[in-house]
């Protein structure tokens, strides 16, 4: 890196970071208008807890929309190199776009790869550590866990009072199985082991009958560690690391693992979107102009960038559906923003203007 691209990237970083701030105050200031929330974690931690939730919370709107900013702000950067005239001279020193645009390129993978891997983790993080608990999906809103199983001939409903982070095990558990003579079953632990759900110690309640105790009980089931993980948690409040875990697990349920493979999928392809932001940045103002007069481009820039982050967020929604297969949904916005972006450049520098 010579200092023609030492300026390039820490001008295109100075306004992507102050676009960040200014976006990040804004919906701070959103997020702190929920004035029940903050009373309530007020109520429970003190004020420095609740500016803390609050904080967080406007750190995953950031990260969600990150694409989208990152645009903002690299458009912002060129702008303010090509109003100093300093793109001017960059160009005539003989250096064409590409070149320009090589080491901003991989500074924006570096540091996607640094926001999947270590920020998007830790703003997770800690948002657990403030939350009374983190169950979600199938656990309802008394934190029991429901779960209707079929296997084979044997049909049950099994009741969870309490379930473990890991999702391998419960307590307070009630059982009623749906075949005669509808059993009921109360175990005050279970533990997944293998295909079954061992429960040491049970009761058996039948009707006319005494109470019947039994030892290592076993009902058998399909569900998988990784199942468990991804029913009792929001993909959303799960790490890279975690649903890495979980698709390594086996998921069995087609539904789930199409939104743990979607999701883990659109972190890592996160360097890649940040990417095609970048390119198509470059490719709507990075041109030369006689005048400062770039309205219509940068216009032309925000919407295609608009346009590409509805895209990704339908292709997304349609990838956690199962409607597409989850790395077409991930990569194909990216790679098009990048395909479009460069078709731009191509048609400006080495076509006809």
């Amino acid at each position: 890196m010579n200092r023609i691209d030492l300026i390039i990237v820490r001008r295109v970083a100075s306004n992507v970071g102050l676009t960040l701030a200014v976006l990040f105050g804004i919906v701070l200031l959103v997020e702190s208008l929920n004035t029940s929330r903050f009373s309530a974690l007020a109520a429970t931690g003190g004020a420095p807890l609740a500016l803390t939730a609050v904080a967080l919370a406007a750190a995953r709107w950031i990260i969600d929309t990150l694409p989208l900013t990152f645009l903002v702000g690299t458009v912002a950067g060129l702008l303010n190199l090509q109003a100093t005239r300093e793109m001017t001279v960059i160009k005539a020193s003989g250096r064409s776009v590409w070149r320009v645009m090589m080491v901003p390129l991989a500074v924006t993978f570096a540091g996607g790869v640094l926001v999947t891997l270590l920020v998007d983790t830790a703003v997770i993080q800690l948002n657990r550590t403030l939350s009374l608990s983190t169950t979600s999906g199938e656990v309802g809103s008394s934190g029991t866990l429901w779960l209707d199983e079929r296997q084979g001939d044997v049909h049950y409903i099994l009741e969870a009072g309490y379930v473990n982070p890991s999702g391998t095990a419960l307590g307070s558990i009630n059982v009623f199985t749906m075949e005669a003579p509808r059993d009921r079953i109360e175990a005050p632990a279970a533990e997944l082991v293998g295909n079954e759900w061992v429960m040491a110690q049970a009761t058996r309640y039948r009707s006319n009958e005494m109470p019947e105790a039994m030892t290592d009980f076993r009902l058998p089931t399909a569900r998988t560690a990784g199942d468990m993980r991804a029913r009792i948690a929001s993909i959303k409040d799960m790490t890279v690391w975690e649903l890495a875990g979980s698709l390594a697990a086996r998921l069995t349920d087609s539904r789930e693992r199409a939104e743990t493979e979607t999701r883990f999928l659109r972190l890592l392809a996160l360097p890649l979107t940040l990417c095609g932001s970048l390119v198509i940045a470059f490719a709507f103002t990075a041109g030369y102009r006689r005048t400062n007069k770039y309205g219509g481009a940068v216009l032309y820039g925000i919407v295609l960038g608009v346009l590409v982050y509805v895209v990704t967020e339908m292709a997304g929604r349609a990838g956690g559906a199962g409607v597409m297969h989850p790395a077409i949904a991930v990569a194909g916005p990216a790679v098009v923003a990048i395909v479009i972006g460069v078709t731009v450049l191509l048609n400006r520098e080495d076509g006809r203007t």
